[in-house]
């Protein structure tokens, strides 16, 4: 499985590559790019109880975005938790860390309860024999979460309290999402024998976390003001990926 996550890995570099830093679905592939690194520098490690586990699971969750992008570049219709990033992407209105956030929303949200369930499904698996690893990726998310929210963040000199994204930053948080991903998971897992029960939860889960993406790119300011670039680009070399388990919950 850690050959697959080399291929999301690759795949992630040629979109960050290929796309404007500015575009909103560079900031957020750039993210994302950074978080996938980290996991897969952590998997050859003790950090997970169960490393083959959570590659299949980071290879099936991140084939969610990685589709909703080929989708959008053939000119099809994207799930709704992505359209308001990729309708988006491209406005001057909205800061960089906005960005960042609502695809957070939607790949956590919606994608990671439907990627848990297919993972555990697939290996036959019941979902609490994931739980371990699902809240030792919390400390992996937290820490990127941190990072970006001080790389796209404007430092206090140049906001004051009072900013709008001061506010609309104080909105959401990964480790909210992923609380709430966790419970998504348990439903769908509840119901996923009866198709019908949980069809209508996933669409439920897509429409919400389109609706939560939609709310976090609503523009703070008139074009032209859209803060500072994505995030900076990698050194020479790559980035500097943590082998460590440091920080993270102990089995």
């Amino acid at each position: 499985m850690t050959e697959q996550v080399d291929e999301v890995l690759e795949r992630l570099r040629a979109l960050e590559l290929r796309l404007p830093p500015r575009d909103g679905v560079a900031v957020f592939t750039t993210a994302y790019l950074a978080v996938t690194e980290e996991i897969s520098g952590r998997l050859a490690g003790p950090c997970f109880g169960d490393p083959e586990a959570v590659a299949e699971l980071d290879t099936v969750f991140a084939g969610r975005y990685l589709a909703a992008v080929d989708a959008d570049l053939a000119g099809r219709r994207v799930p709704a938790c992505w359209r308001p990033l990729f309708a988006r992407r491209r406005d001057p209105g909205v800061h960089p860390l906005q960005f960042a956030l609502a695809g957070m929303a939607a790949h956590i949200e919606h994608d990671l309860p439907l990627a848990v369930v297919e993972t555990c499904r697939r290996r036959g698996l019941a979902p609490q024999a994931l739980a371990s690893d699902y809240d030792r990726v919390d400390g992996v998310l937290a820490d990127a979460e941190a990072t970006v929210r001080e790389q796209l963040l404007p430092g206090p000199d140049l906001l004051d309290a009072a900013d709008p994204l001061v506010h609309l930053a104080a909105t959401w948080s990964v480790a909210r999402a992923r609380a709430a991903a966790w419970a998504s998971v348990l439903a769908l897992w509840a119901v996923h024998p009866l198709h019908p029960a949980y069809q209508a939860l996933a669409a439920t889960l897509d429409e919400s976390a389109g609706a939560v993406a939609g709310l976090l790119l609503a523009p703070l300011r008139g074009g032209g003001t859209g803060g500072p670039p994505a995030l900076p680009p990698a050194p020479a070399g790559g980035r500097q990926t943590q082998l460590e388990c440091s920080g993270l919950p102990s089995a």
